[in-house]
């Protein structure tokens, strides 16, 4: 049987469906409808945001048998052969393994025959800003007036190493990386139509470790489900980030803000022995610290933002505890998570700068 992972399955099939980038999919879908096209795009962003999939998108808006339009029909051979990578007529080209001036030059040496049987050939150049110097001054003059009948699509994660000379020439959009609840809602609504069981402890866990990009999350959700045999769970999703549990967490963070030493050195044994990456150590007590300082300053609004059954605990927490004294915790934690680098171990670090924080606060 051929499974068909998340990322796979639920790419956005139509410019409607692409998530978070509001103001790229106005200007497109305006674009086409119009009749305004422009001869190149740029798209620059972090990873796993959308640039392949909006690439692909205007490749089927473009060629669609239906037209020219912003909402191409999904249906015809065209649209099924682009979405499938099997369209003659739309080049997908990874820069990162084809950065020779000679990759470039071949390329360029078929540009001027006609599409197979599309209405424009389209080149999609993925990490355009691995092509070297020469590359770049190869295709510039193409760029800028290409024939009629070709388009281009470069997407890029780092625009900062691309010449403005290319910037110049393409109209340039720049992704958003996605924020935690949008991602969160996300993923909840892909496990519901797949219908498979989670907790939504476990998926504000992938949501935040994604880091934005819809991809990652993707992928985390379907090694969460892998490791939990078909159901999402929070103790499959702390095994599998190698994260402390929350209760561990909010033990020391409670330990830390009234300077329980002792405490702090058994919870940290006990963790010690779950395989955990001793920098999530610290990430996970700076985001207790944070929702213990919003609980003082934002008590009646931000209850509903607190991690799962221990809402009325950092609550209670967040009234006995000084805010300066946690204010001053998460600098502290902060710094040291910094110099974990520079310590004989992550494990030292770690409790060298849980120490320090009891003796300064």
């Amino acid at each position: 049987m051929n499974h068909k992972i998340l990322a796979q399955k639920w790419r956005p099939q139509s410019f409607d469906s692409i998530i978070g980038q509001t103001h790229v999919v106005s200007a497109l879908c305006n674009e086409f409808s119009s009749g305004r096209i422009h001869h190149s795009w740029l798209l620059s962003g972090t990873r796993g945001i959308g640039k392949t999939t909006i690439a692909r998108l205007i490749a089927k808006s473009l060629n669609c048998e239906q037209g020219i339009t912003s909402y191409p029909c999904k249906k015809c051979i065209i649209c099924q052969e682009i979405e499938q990578g099997l369209c003659l007529d739309v080049l997908e080209i990874d820069a990162a393994s084809r950065t020779k001036v000679e990759d470039i030059r071949d390329i360029l040496d078929n540009i001027y025959y006609a599409p197979v049987k599309s209405r424009f050939k389209v080149y999609l150049i993925d990490e355009v800003h691995m092509l070297s110097r020469n590359s770049f001054n190869a295709i510039l003059k193409t760029l800028e007036e290409p024939p009629n009948h070709v388009k281009f699509v470069l997407a890029t994660t780092d625009i900062e190493k691309i010449p403005k000379t290319i910037i110049s020439r393409c109209l340039c959009f720049r992704l958003k990386i996605l924020s935690e609840e949008k991602i969160f809602n996300l993923l909840k609504t892909i496990l519901t139509k797949e219908c498979i069981s989670f907790d939504n402890e476990s998926l504000k866990k992938i949501s935040y470790y994604a880091k934005g990009s819809i991809r990652d999350a993707l992928n985390l959700l379907e090694h969460a489900i892998n490791l939990g045999k078909g159901c999402v769970n929070i103790n499959n999703v702390i095994t599998m980030l190698g994260i402390p549990s929350v209760e561990h967490t909010f033990l020391l963070t409670k330990a830390i803000l009234k300077k329980e030493s002792n405490k702090i050195m058994l919870l940290l044994d006990e963790i010690s022995n779950s395989g955990i990456e001793w920098e999530e150590v610290l990430t996970e007590i700076l985001r207790f610290l944070h929702h213990t300082s919003m609980s003082q300053s934002f008590p009646l609004i931000w209850k509903e933002n607190i991690i799962g059954t221990y809402s009325n605990q950092i609550q209670k927490l967040a009234k006995d505890i000084d805010k300066d004294r946690v204010q001053l915790c998460y600098q502290i934690v902060i710094n040291g998570k910094k110099e974990l680098n520079f310590s004989p171990s992550s494990k030292i670090g770690v409790e060298m700068t849980l120490l320090r924080t009891i003796n300064t606060i």
